[in-house]
């Protein structure tokens, strides 16, 4: 299983490196850490096991936050109380996003991101992404609320942008006005 030690931390270059499409057959190392990121995200949901292994609370994880600058992310989203749904996009991009606004209300984190920050995150409220499965299947998904911040959070990390480069510094909550918070 995937350690916390094993994530990248945003001072680490290779979270800000370019990242380039995947090739299929996917190969081995892929198809072996994509598992093994989605069992440390929900180990890091559960609190027994987030105890027991040390585990930092996560609900996506991109490929260059452990050290392989390719164009891949998994999200794992408790959908009910011990209920989770896992999902994997290689090659991901945006097929369409809503014009509303959205953020999050206690603010975004990252498990690359070991500091507290405060601001909001502009989000659309609603995008639909098409991608590969680990299969090379065409894969589509039109997701909302948290799960639209969690895809776009981790969309962005292909880019290598980080939630805090949207945060104005000069001021965090820019916006929110306008904005609706979920």
């Amino acid at each position: 299983m995937l350690k916390t030690k094993d994530i990248l931390d945003e001072k680490d270059p290779r979270v800000r490196a370019k990242n380039t499409m995947v090739d299929f057959p996917l190969c081995d190392e892929y198809r072996n850490i994509i598992p093994e990121m989605l069992k440390h995200l929900r180990y890091s949901q559960i609190e027994k096991y987030s105890k027991k292994y040390n585990l930092r609370p996560g609900m996506g994880l991109a490929a260059p936050q452990v050290g392989i600058n390719k164009r891949f992310f998994v999200v794992c989203y408790e959908r009910k109380e011990g209920v989770f749904d896992d999902y994997i996009l290689i090659n991901p991009k945006v097929i369409s996003y809503s014009e509303e606004m959205i953020y999050a209300g206690e603010g975004e984190g990252c498990l690359s991101v070991n500091r507290e920050v405060d601001g909001i995150v502009p989000r659309h409220a609603r995008i639909t992404v098409e991608g590969y499965d680990m299969d090379g299947n065409l894969i589509k998904y039109r997701v909302r609320e948290d799960l639209a911040i969690a895809f776009q959070h981790e969309l962005d990390h292909l880019d290598g942008i980080l939630f805090t480069d949207h945060i104005d510094p000069n001021d965090p909550y820019k916006d929110a006005d306008i904005m609706r918070e979920v």
